[in-house]
């Protein structure tokens, strides 16, 4: 599966990364390369609990 994903950088300078199909789904790195590759690890962990949990697996979401 393939999903949207927002990356931000808050005033620390940390990189934010929000998977917005999936709530509560977000993750963060140093650098951005790391914040995307955290949060792939992320998608996967929020996936299993809510299946885990039978919750619905994404949320439809809409970008414009």
């Amino acid at each position: 599966m393939k999903f949207n994903v927002i990356v931000d950088r808050d005033e620390d300078g940390v990189w934010i990364v929000e998977c917005p199909s999936i709530p509560g789904c977000v993750s963060q790195g140093e650098t951005r390369e790391k914040a995307l590759e955290n949060i792939k690890d992320a998608i996967a962990l929020c996936l299993q609990v809510r299946s885990e949990h039978g919750l619905p697996l994404t949320v439809e979401t809409h970008f414009c």
